[in-house]
């Protein structure tokens, strides 16, 4: 039998940071924005409660970005954009996720498809400028 999850501010705290952001924060970003207002949250308390959102379907993860796991507060399907350069995670409201492909999927392989993601990777418009301002070639400054 699965316990209910009893209300906390410091839950609602979190959630509610994840929820007011676009910026796809990681945990410690989360962590780091809380603790002037909440001195006694912890980082644990911080990862706990992300997972148990996920857990929840409430908030989901967009991978990890620079070493950190991001989240998003936004836990309908949609695609993301992620900058290699500057870790930058934008969401893609407008690219369509096509429950086809889910349908042929599980057909052609005789899986069970709940969902898919679509990400897509690359530069950033912000990095795309420095890059053009720093150098006439057409090397990356993200390599």
């Amino acid at each position: 039998m699965e316990r209910a999850t009893r209300y906390s501010k410091k839950r609602e705290a979190i959630l509610n940071a994840i929820r007011a952001t676009d910026i796809h924060p990681s945990a410690e970003w989360v962590y780091q924005t809380l603790k002037p207002t909440h001195p006694d949250l912890s980082l644990g308390t911080v990862y706990r409660n992300l997972s148990l959102f996920q857990q929840q379907g409430i908030i989901q993860s967009v991978g990890v970005v620079n070493g950190q796991e991001r989240f998003d507060g936004v836990a309908t399907p949609h695609s993301h954009f992620i900058c290699r350069c500057c870790g930058a995670v934008m969401d893609l409201h407008r690219v369509k996720l096509d429950p086809a492909l889910d349908r042929s999927i599980a057909e052609e392989y005789g899986l069970a498809v709940e969902r898919h993601e679509l990400t897509f990777y690359g530069s950033c418009q912000a990095c795309m400028t420095k890059e053009q301002s720093k150098m006439p070639t057409k090397e990356s400054i993200c390599v």
